[in-house]
């Protein structure tokens, strides 16, 4: 088992990518604290872990919201001891507006969701594993914050600043044991998309212009085999980067 003896928070766990990572690190024996706001999907997600012999924990929370991003990490300590793993999953899109048609409260929830709750846990976080001596952290960002379109203009500096927030980190925490990276993932099957109600027309237009040059979607299995790695000590000498997941298409 990779992940044996390990304790590992991962947000946004109850559907696609957050949901297969949560399991993944469970099945190779992580305790894993699941975090989303649907608490039957909670459920169901630890019931499916203890079937399979492994350990998930339910904590309902919004990652939008500081206290509960700091109780999160709080719970995690009191309930397993330590924190090893903080995987910063959660996400939400952005109706594809461009930067004409942006709304307040539209850039607010993105940029609230996608950026500003990474913070909150990454900061919590890292003053417990600076205690420890040892962390890791994984932000799943997107294709999306290092290409200037594959989004609205909230979703793509939202991932934009979620790569720079990672390199810093990466970086400044780099000698004191803490490791920091971010998964790029390119188009996913996930329920992501399910939040795009009334897109722009302009902006999707604009956004998909390349989706002819993508071969082909991700499953949320195959980026919970890239936390994995990113999670494991096989990557012990791998912090600050992006690691992209999408079958080439940001190569063309």
């Amino acid at each position: 088992m990779r992940l044996k003896g390990k304790v590992a928070v991962v947000t946004g766990a109850s559907s696609g990518m957050g949901r297969a990572i949560a399991l993944l690190f469970a099945n190779e024996g992580a305790s894993v604290v699941a975090v989303a706001r649907r608490k039957e999907r909670l459920a169901e997600i630890t019931q499916k872990a203890q079937e399979a012999g492994g350990t998930i924990l339910a904590f309902q929370g919004d990652v939008s919201k500081k206290e509960d991003m700091e109780n999160m990490i709080d719970f995690t300590v009191e309930k397993l001891g330590k924190i090893d793993i903080l995987v910063n999953n959660a996400g939400v899109m952005d109706e594809m507006m461009p930067a004409g048609e942006v709304t307040d409260e539209m850039w607010d929830k993105v940029i609230s969701v996608n950026l500003t709750g990474p913070l909150y846990s990454c900061r919590k976080a890292i003053n417990v594993m600076l205690t420890q001596g040892s962390g890791n952290i994984i932000n799943v960002a997107s294709i999306g914050g290092l290409q200037g379109s594959r989004a609205g203009a909230a979703y793509t500096a939202s991932k934009f600043g979620l790569v720079g927030l990672t390199k810093n980190i990466g970086f400044q925490y780099a000698k004191k044991g803490i490791r920091c990276n971010a998964i790029c993932p390119g188009g996913v099957d996930t329920e992501i998309g399910v939040g795009i109600t009334k897109p722009s027309a302009f902006g999707i237009e604009r956004a998909t212009a390349g989706m002819a040059a993508n071969p082909r979607s991700g499953s949320p299995e195959e980026i919970a085999n890239v936390a994995l790695f990113l999670a494991s000590d096989e990557s012990s000498f791998v912090n600050g980067i992006t690691l992209v997941a999408d079958s080439g298409w940001s190569a063309y």
